[in-house]
């Protein structure tokens, strides 16, 4: 049962000490079912939000969120151009603890709206690029997660070796996946600091710029990656421009094959959520994404699209995959590192019949889908970003996503 508002302000004058709050009431933005939380206006002036899990998986959250935020230091704050919450005080409430932050304003988007105009998809792409360009010091002195480039790799391999082991993952994906793996020139990249649980509900907007990023739970060094997937197999219109803008911000930092690893950890997403139904011993969840796993394989055979290696044939597309976890119910489920994965967006049911649709051609909308026309890659110019005119980067961008000038290619 949601807490009332009036509660959870309550419980703030606890966790503040002298606060006096003069308005309440209730705010979900970002919250996706695992937390209440309220908006709280206090008579100095102050503008804060209270938070309270509502499952052990939400506070394992919200406690590695709190050591991400306070190794955010003033002195790393400064260097992003948006907003990251500030811890302020927290209090118990039952057996779990409620948490005060300031307020971020700014509204909520989908990924498509987040890469619907040139001007706020380029400040998306800017902002990935900032996170990434922290220096990485803090990163251990908080005793957050370091991987290397082989430790990426691994990290992979034991994914596909557990969800393998069940018995339940088709051949056809094994095989792809451990040829991505295998493949060397895949994994030469150098680590990066990372949110590490960035999707399109981690950033808060206000007109064409970004305002804040809040979810900061997996932050850690790390592939850079893991932060972009979900713009590759976005659907906005602008969404070249979002790559456009992170490759020159990068300035020459972007490796040839990010666009690949991106895309395999999309897909190594639903291998995941095979893993948390057999941990949980939910058979719904596992059912489900056997059928998942396997409506995918069979779209494979009916489509073409470029390979997650440098030297090997058609692989399965992920456009649908990526936009389909945005659907997907939030929960936590551990990884192997320690660090969490999303799945609070999770619609099974809705998944399911997306996939059985684009197996037998009868989707309301093929395109939107994404499953009659994977997005094909070009990614030579990756490990050569450096600054550029914006048609150039634009360019570069539109051969990482497959697209041309007109749009995405079929």
């Amino acid at each position: 049962m949601a807490r009332p508002p009036l509660t959870l302000a309550a419980l703030a004058t606890a966790a503040v000490a002298g606060l006096e709050v003069r308005a309440a009431r209730a705010h979900s933005r970002g919250a996706g079912g695992a937390f209440d939380a309220v908006e709280l206006h206090s008579t100095d002036g102050r503008h804060l939000l209270i938070r309270a899990p509502r499952s052990q998986t939400a506070e394992s959250e919200q406690s590695a969120d709190l050591v991400a935020l306070r190794a955010l230091t003033p002195g790393i704050r400064s260097r992003l151009p948006f907003a990251v919450p500030q811890f302020v005080g927290q209090a118990p409430i039952g057996p779990t603890r409620a948490v005060v932050t300031e307020f971020i304003p700014g509204a909520g988007r989908t990924a498509e709206e987040l890469t619907g105009s040139p001007e706020l998809a380029a400040d998306v792409g800017r902002a990935i690029a900032a996170v990434h360009a922290l220096p990485s010091g803090f990163i251990g002195d908080a005793g957050l997660p370091r991987r290397t480039a082989a430790g990426a790799r691994e990290a992979a391999v034991a994914v596909i070796d557990r969800a393998s082991d069940t018995g339940r993952l088709p051949a056809a994906l094994v095989r792809r996946w451990e040829e991505a793996t295998d493949d060397d020139t895949l994994w030469r990249f150098a680590p990066t600091v990372v949110n590490g649980q960035l999707g399109a509900d981690s950033f808060l907007v206000e007109g064409d710029r970004v305002t804040g990023v809040i979810g900061w739970s997996g932050l850690a060094h790390d592939d850079p990656a893991h932060d972009l997937h979900w713009v590759l197999t976005s659907t906005g219109m602008s969404a070249e421009r979002t790559l456009a803008a992170y490759l020159e911000a990068r300035a020459g930092g972007a490796d040839a094959e990010l666009a690949r690893r991106a895309l395999l950890y999309g897909e190594l997403e639903l291998a995941r959520w095979l893993l948390h139904g057999i941990d949980t011993h939910d058979d719904e969840v596992i059912e489900d994404a056997v059928g998942l796993l396997d409506g995918l394989v069979a779209s494979v055979h009916d489509h073409s699209s470029e390979s997650l290696t440098t030297d090997t044939g058609p692989v399965l597309a992920v456009a649908d995959v990526e936009r389909m976890l945005d659907r997907t119910p939030r929960d936590h489920v551990p990884r192997e590192s320690g660090a969490t994965m999303l799945t609070d967006s999770y619609d099974v049911s809705e998944l399911r019949r997306h996939v059985e649709d684009g197996r037998n051609g009868s989707g309301d909308d093929e395109r939107d889908l994404g499953l009659t026309a994977p997005i094909p890659l070009d990614l030579s110019d990756w490990g050569d970003a450096s600054p550029q005119s914006d048609d150039a980067s634009a360019d570069a961008a539109r051969a990482a996503r497959g697209t041309g000038t007109h749009g995405p290619s079929a």
